[in-house]
């Protein structure tokens, strides 16, 4: 067995170990499912298109609610080969994470040759790292998002790696390179940063200006092309070129930009590193322990791109960076272990190893440079470990939240409403997918006229009233007293799962709207 193929099945045996540990969790908990409601809204939409035709997700309306349509056409693959959607959608998150370890060896060869054999450590390492694991059990596409992005940082890699010569494989390179980046815009917009750095980068690269600008230009129009259905689909059913999510999550959490635009993006970047989600103190990922790696690594790689006057090692920390930097500054939200900013933690990880490895070679050969070698590495392997422990009891508790809040709920109302009931919630995934109602999206992802009425309660409760709507779902953290405690809503179903209660919140709740 060649090397590549080992290194090949202990990947894949790792990402095997590591999905076991936390859906297995779940199955014998409260059995299997998705750790957040907006996992039911990708199945919905996927399993609409396959059944219609069509790109919705009450059927008869047309919906440009999804911010990750390639995730969608994925999903519904699944639909159309008949496949438990369960199986198919943690299929294609095993295989996001295979791909994320592949893609970040492979960087890690480049940018470091001389520790090119090292790269399983790498890929090990992205694999144990619990954030990233929870992301593969989530039905959510924040890990092909980032799988995508890494692979992309790679392929730039190799195309810097052609000089300033034009040829035939450089050609072919930009143009697969080009086609990445427009599927990773279409797995998410976020991902637009990645793409005008890749830009930069070929500006800056080798070769005479007319070289740099035909780069760029091929570049720019082959990431155009997947973009241009999409956009013109978004502008047809919307009227913008972005879809409804994109501005309704910005609207509903726009209280906090009030916080300094710098202390923002302090506290997201910390939390990315693996430090707590709010304050200071503690951690919440393993890899904090390699900040330091991080620093140093980050100062070579400037040094040596500013020799060389481009734009290459420092590329994957700019796209890290800039990634964090666009939440900061138009979503700075923590919750849901920093799904967001997941992108960013590969490649933490990838350059604190690459960083502590320098520093380690540069330790002596003595007996107590040997014993701090290796109680670092013990530490961090410990709690590496430790994490994907707490990480999967974690899962499985969100897992089971989601199942006995808004799928209990969700099969209540198919069982206990008319089919034709209009219903006003917050949380439309699980009821989407499970009781397939008329929905009016509180959240204003499919009901873009909410949106400007997201920060404002009395005008939100006055547009429910007027909406003919039958019944309305409240969600814990969303109470939406201005319509509960009035004349014309009357409680009928209450989720009562203990463990919401117990952390302070209200369970999901269905009260009939008695309209005058």
């Amino acid at each position: 067995m060649t090397a590549v193929n080992k290194r090949f099945w202990l990947i894949g045996g790792a990402v095997l170990l590591a999905m076991a540990w936390f859906i297995g969790l779940a199955a014998v908990g409260d059995g299997m499912g998705f750790p957040l409601d907006d996992a039911w809204i990708h199945q919905t939409y996927a399993r609409n298109l396959v059944r219609n035709g069509r790109w919705e997700y009450i059927p008869g309306v047309v919906s440009s609610g999804s911010t990750a349509p390639l995730w969608t056409l994925l999903l519904a693959v699944g639909y159309l080969l008949r496949l438990p959607y369960l199986l198919w959608a943690f299929l294609l998150g095993g295989l996001s994470l295979w791909l994320l370890a592949w893609a970040g060896m492979r960087l890690w060869r480049q940018l470091w040759p001389n520790w090119a054999e090292k790269d399983w450590l790498a890929g090990v390492t992205l694999v144990f790292t619990w954030p990233l694991v929870w992301a593969v059990a989530s039905g959510m596409e924040t890990l092909l998002f980032a799988a995508l992005g890494l692979t992309l940082v790679s392929k730039f890699a190799s195309v810097q790696a052609a000089g300033g010569k034009w040829q035939v494989s450089s050609l072919q390179s930009l143009i697969v390179t080009g086609l990445l980046s427009g599927l990773l815009i279409l797995t998410r917009p976020d991902g637009v940063v990645l793409l005008l750095l890749i830009a930069v980068g070929l500006g800056l690269g080798a070769g005479v200006f007319a070289e740099r600008v035909k780069r760029v230009s091929v570049y720019g129009g082959t990431a155009v092309l997947p973009l241009i259905p999409y956009f013109v689909f978004n502008l047809w059913s919307s009227g913008s070129v972005w879809p409804n999510t994109f501005y309704a999550k910005q609207t509903e959490y726009a209280t906090l930009l009030t916080e300094p635009l710098a202390s923002r993006f302090a506290r997201l970047l910390y939390f990315s590193l693996g430090g707590p989600e709010q304050g200071w103190q503690g951690m919440s990922g393993a890899h904090l322990l390699l900040l330091p790696g991080l620093v140093v690594a980050g100062w070579l790689a400037l040094r040596s791109d500013w020799q060389r006057r481009q734009l290459s090692r420092l590329l994957p920390l700019l796209w890290a960076g800039g990634h964090v930097a666009l939440y900061a500054w138009r979503l700075p939200v923590t919750y849901q272990h920093g799904r967001y900013l997941l992108a960013a933690v590969p490649i933490w990880v990838l350059f604190g190893l690459a960083g502590w490895l320098w520093l380690f070679n540069r330790l002596s050969a003595n007996g107590a440079a040997f014993l701090v070698k290796n109680v670092a590495r013990l530490t961090f392997a410990a709690l590496l470990l430790g994490f994907m422990l707490l990480g999967g009891q974690q899962y499985a508790q969100e897992v089971a939240f989601i199942e006995g809040e808004m799928v209990a709920t969700a099969y209540w109302l198919a069982e206990n409403t008319p089919s034709d009931a209009l219903i006003a919630a917050h949380d439309i995934g699980a009821i989407g997918y499970f009781a397939e109602r008329p929905l009016l999206d509180l959240a204003g992802l499919i009901t873009p006229e909410v949106i400007p009425l997201l920060d404002d309660e009395n005008s939100l409760a006055d547009y429910v009233l007027s909406s003919h709507a039958a019944y309305l779902v409240t969600a814990p953290g969303w109470l939406y007293e201005e319509i509960t405690r009035s004349e014309l809503a009357t409680l009928l179903f209450d989720a009562d799962f203990a463990w919401t209660r117990e952390n302070g919140w209200n369970n999901t709740a269905v009260y009939q709207l008695n309209l005058p």
